[in-house]
């Protein structure tokens, strides 16, 4: 469905612009959020949260976007590599000391009323792990 390929386009451009606010407010309040191999948060706040978090620890731009929807566009994917840079170490990954990564990435999502109500991210943590280690 095209407002949903828009949508989910609009919020990668936005995230490759680095403009988290416009990100943020493609999402509905109780969006819910799968982290890569993590926990599941819900929420806006909760999402404006780990953005801070992601955007202390790495710098990233996502290239080769691909976009999918159904046809009633309540659900889309989409496919990507992340090119990033590994700024400052978190708690149980390796030491950072600015080392490059280029990963293959996926993500699902669930849209409701115009808005993005989950995000579930995939990306190969042993790949990741092996090219900043």
């Amino acid at each position: 469905m095209p407002d949903t390929i828009s949508l989910i386009r609009a919020y990668y451009d936005a995230f490759n612009r680095a403009d988290f606010p416009a990100m943020l407010a493609l999402l509905t309040d109780d969006v819910v959020h799968d982290i890569n191999q993590g926990a599941r948060e819900t929420g806006r706040d909760a999402f404006a949260r780990f953005m801070d978090r992601m955007n202390t620890a790495y710098r990233e731009r996502l290239a080769d976007i691909t976009i999918m929807a159904t046809n009633d566009g309540t659900r889309a994917a989409a496919e990507f590599t992340v090119h990033g840079t590994y700024l400052v170490a978190e708690t149980g990954l390796p030491p950072a000391r600015g080392q490059n990564y280029v990963l293959p990435a996926g993500a699902f999502f669930v849209v409701r009323d115009g808005r993005i109500a989950r995000v579930t991210n995939y990306y190969n943590l042993e790949d990741w792990l092996r090219q900043v280690s």
